[in-house]
């Protein structure tokens, strides 16, 4: 595991990550798949909306109640 500060997926941002934003896209993941994306307070928004508008997003939980359904 990295000691590293998670950051927002947002192209370009650099912020430290507050939101997971759980997705899956029916097309090519099965049912329960989960994949993340992470996001500062400023994009969170934005990629949900990206998400959203495709059917893909799941769920939108903050960063330190996140719990990654496949384990550690």
């Amino acid at each position: 595991m990295s000691d590293e500060t998670p950051i927002c997926s947002a192209k370009g941002c650099r912020a430290p990550a507050v939101w997971v934003l759980a997705w899956n896209n029916p097309k090519i993941h099965t049912p329960e798949r989960r994949k993340t994306w992470l996001a500062c307070e400023e994009h969170r928004e934005h990629l949900s909306q990206f998400l959203g508008v495709r059917g893909f997003l799941k769920d939108v939980v903050k960063f330190a109640d996140y719990q990654d359904p496949e384990g550690p």
